[in-house]
């Protein structure tokens, strides 16, 4: 029986039901919730009962798996997942995940192990309705342009600067990684267009600090619209996958010092390609640590 999908808003998010993922993948499960992250660019499955080896076992149905991030060290007794952990880091900045390498991950998992009694809500929107939303004018600069994404402007950095947060910064940023992107990146499966900038992306390429700030901030603003965002409210036991690709995403920091922890499994992505067919470039440091590259078929 194929799952259910129920779409959660107009333009992005959709409940997945009648899928045991504790179960041996059925092929057409899982060309099923492929199709449902293609269309609804993120998908949640409510009561999944997975430890951090199911976790990568499902993510492991979208493909091959990331090992936990560049530079930050895996969750203890595991390679893949990485603790987004209140205690740590607060992600309370726009980003796409580590789009600091040449080839990003393509989806990415979250899975809920604690949640607050309130607030902490984690927000997706829609790069592609974003791109849509563009005037023509605006459209047409944006497929011209390349940005720089680097890891040493820090997302996570909290504000109170305790010494296991200034700790997560350091190792964060020990590395240094530069990416050179098409700000309009064409989905691989989809052939959608879609603004692919986000928190690490610092300056556009032939453009002044000063003029790349400006312009992203207009192409962000389109990005944040209201309408295209998914505001999502963890319960226990939620695995929530969005596609990395099209998506930008937000940890809302609204809970006070209540803990919060969610567990990130990621899957290996392809070199983004831009509107005019030229492919993202390494500018600093190796990651194939980290990811192999996805070879999308043509």
């Amino acid at each position: 029986m194929p799952p259910s999908i129920r779409k959660l808003t107009g333009r992005i998010g959709a409940v997945v039901e009648g899928v045991d993922l504790t179960a041996p993948p059925d092929p057409l499960t899982v060309t099923a919730l492929h199709d449902a992250l293609n269309k609804h660019k993120a998908i949640v499955f409510d009561d999944v009962n997975l430890d951090n080896a199911g976790q990568e076992r499902v993510a492991g149905w979208f493909g091959e798996l990331t090992t936990a991030h560049p530079n930050v060290p895996a969750a203890e007794g595991t390679t893949n997942v990485l603790a987004v952990d209140s205690e740590t880091s607060k992600a309370n900045e726009w980003h796409t995940d580590v789009s600091f390498v040449v080839n990003p991950p393509q989806a990415t998992t979250l899975r809920s192990v604690v949640t607050t009694p309130y607030g902490g809500e984690t927000l997706i929107a829609n790069a592609a309705a974003a791109y849509r939303d563009l005037p023509e004018p605006l459209r047409a600069l944006a497929d011209s342009l390349r940005v720089v994404h680097t890891n040493r402007y820090d997302y996570a950095r909290p504000s109170a600067a305790t010494a296991q947060r200034q700790e997560y910064d350091r190792i964060f940023v020990s590395t240094p990684y530069e990416a050179e992107h098409p700000v309009v990146r064409v989905h691989p499966l989809t052939g959608e267009r879609g603004l692919f900038i986000g928190g690490f992306a610092r300056r556009l390429v032939g453009l002044s600090s000063s003029e790349s700030a400006e312009l992203l901030r207009v192409f962000q603003s389109y990005v944040t619209r209201p309408e295209n965002i998914l505001r999502w409210t963890w319960s226990p036991n939620q695995l929530l996958i969005f596609d990395n690709r099209i998506t930008q995403h937000y940890g809302v920091d609204n809970y006070d010092d209540h803990p919060r922890r969610l567990n990130r499994v990621t899957i290996a992505g392809d070199v983004p390609v831009g509107v005019d067919g030229r492919h993202s470039e390494q500018l600093v440091g190796d990651a194939s640590h980290y990811s192999s590259v996805l070879e999308v078929a043509a």
